[in-house]
């Protein structure tokens, strides 16, 4: 991390506090420690740090906003119900801490909504598109017409077809020439709203889901994904700023994670130089057609899969920051950039960046490092079995190592996943609950995070835990006891 630009984070500190005008930032997310990455560790931007967190997760030193309202707290429980609609069960005692704030907030979060503008209050700023914008963006029945608009090369898009109603199993394989098929609907992420289908059983879940529809044609490959910013110019254009890409795991049965959920991120794993570029062309079409068609800018993901034979495919878009930038931010920080949640923000509040480098020249680093072994990680541990759990070992939230027989050893206070050191046995655990709250089946126990020179895989596959993430993932686990 010794490439963190300290003068660069001095610039970003002060244009941020420049675009909040006195107002305070608050953050709500499910972590309530969302934008830890930037005010800890490294060069960190305490302007970064919100006067306020509202999540469903506590969050812990040195990764405290000024207050906190975590749903856990209340309930003392972490459930897969209350993952989903923490916000509807803390907006009452939210709405009494944005109160003592002494000024209207400036809300950050994923995305906009209608729940977040009655929290900002009159006066009050929600630093996110518009969500009638964001919802036509991330329309999975239009995705393909998005993309030929962007003009992103046809090699890089699935063959799929968009449909108000579904026909037949046997019309969909004519329609999109495989035999597996993959039909979607709304708008929604973490595998909700997909069916992959192999036969008719299938087409029963396919039966509940409400159109319209895209169905694609069934393409194996590992599911990656890249981070993209894209800051007005000032000359009527956009700066579009592309990360190194990730290799995202999903349906890890060792860590509790469903058929088609997010396990983890891993930028450590080398790309082949063709398909990194490509993926970096396609996110820099996106962000110029998001600009030009609807104004927008800031953060967003754009998702896709590498097939064994190095092609790449894209599959999907979201637009806003979500749970992968908090870790993707090391990779900025590493080449010597703030955050780019940061630039995010401050172009959410129509303010200047002027801190970022030149994006051809950034964009040329991130595929150089792509192609190279090394970077972080992120990985998602939830409850297996049928029973509940409460955490009664270790220390809370912070880095560990495995002793010799595997049991998670606490070494010391830390919130940035750099701090810890996988090559030398170093894991950060994050969002630990503490030791009061019940685990029911199902419910996130942890994140572990950490860096890696490349000699340590948090991954073997799309579907596939290395052995050092089972075994950090069984020490978690080993922290719990019947509740």
């Amino acid at each position: 991390m010794a490439g963190m630009d300290g003068a660069a984070a001095e610039v970003a500190n002060a244009e941020l506090l420049t675009a909040l005008a006195g107002r305070p930032l608050v953050v709500v997310d499910r972590y309530s420690s969302a934008l830890r990455t930037g005010y800890t560790g490294p060069a960190p931007v305490e302007a970064l740090r919100p006067a306020l967190g509202i999540g469903c997760y506590a969050a812990w030193e040195p990764a405290l906003p000024g207050m906190v309202v975590a749903a856990e707290e209340h309930s003392g429980s972490r459930s897969v119900p209350e993952r989903r609609g923490w916000l509807r069960r803390v907006r009452h005692d939210a709405a009494r801490h944005l109160v003592k704030l002494d000024r209207p907030p400036v809300i950050a979060a994923c995305h906009a909504s209608a729940q977040l503008d009655e929290l900002a209050g009159p006066g009050g700023t929600v630093a996110a598109i518009d969500a009638g914008v964001r919802g036509t963006i991330e329309a999975r029945h239009l995705f393909d017409d998005l993309l030929r608009a962007a003009g992103v090369p046809a090699v890089a898009r699935i063959r799929c077809v968009p449909a108000e109603r579904l026909p037949s199993l046997a019309e969909l394989r004519r329609a999109v020439g495989t035999e597996r098929v993959v039909v979607q609907a709304g708008g929604a992420s973490g595998g909700r709203g997909t069916v992959i289908v192999s036969g008719d059983d299938d087409m029963a879940r396919v039966a509940r889901l409400l159109g319209p529809y895209r169905v694609a044609a069934y393409v194996d490959g590992w599911p990656c994904a890249v981070t993209v910013l894209s800051v007005p110019d000032g000359s009527g254009g956009v700066s579009v700023y592309v990360d190194r890409p990730a290799h995202e795991t999903t349906g890890v049965t060792e860590l509790g994670v469903g058929p088609l959920r997010s396990a983890g991120h891993d930028w450590s794993r080398p790309w082949p130089v063709p398909a990194a570029a490509l993926l970096i062309e396609c996110a820099e079409r996106i962000a110029v057609w998001g600009w030009r068609r609807y104004g927008v800018a800031g953060l967003f993901s754009l998702r896709g899969l590498i097939t064994p034979s190095e092609r790449v495919y894209l599959s999907a878009i979201r637009w806003g920051h979500d749970a992968s930038t908090e870790v993707s931010a090391v990779n900025q920080q590493a080449v010597g950039v703030p955050p780019f949640v940061l630039a995010h923000l401050v172009v959410m509040l129509g303010g200047r960046v002027g801190w970022l480098a030149d994006p051809q020249e950034f964009n040329h680093v991130s595929l150089l490092r792509a192609t190279q072994r090394g970077g972080p990680f992120s990985v998602r541990v939830r409850l297996r079995g049928t029973s509940a759990v409460r955490v009664a070992g270790g220390q809370g939230p912070g880095v560990y190592r495995l002793d010799p027989d595997d049991r998670p050893r606490w070494v010391r206070r830390a919130a940035h996943p750099a701090e810890a050191r996988a090559d030398q046995g170093e894991f950060l655990i994050a969002d630990l609950p503490a030791a009061g709250v019940v685990c029911r089946p199902g419910a996130d126990l942890a994140t572990v995070e950490a860096v890696t020179d490349g000699a340590t895989q948090p991954f073997h596959g799309p579907a596939s835990a290395s052995p050092f993430t089972r075994r950090v993932a069984a020490a978690v686990e080993r922290l719990c006891v019947p509740a």
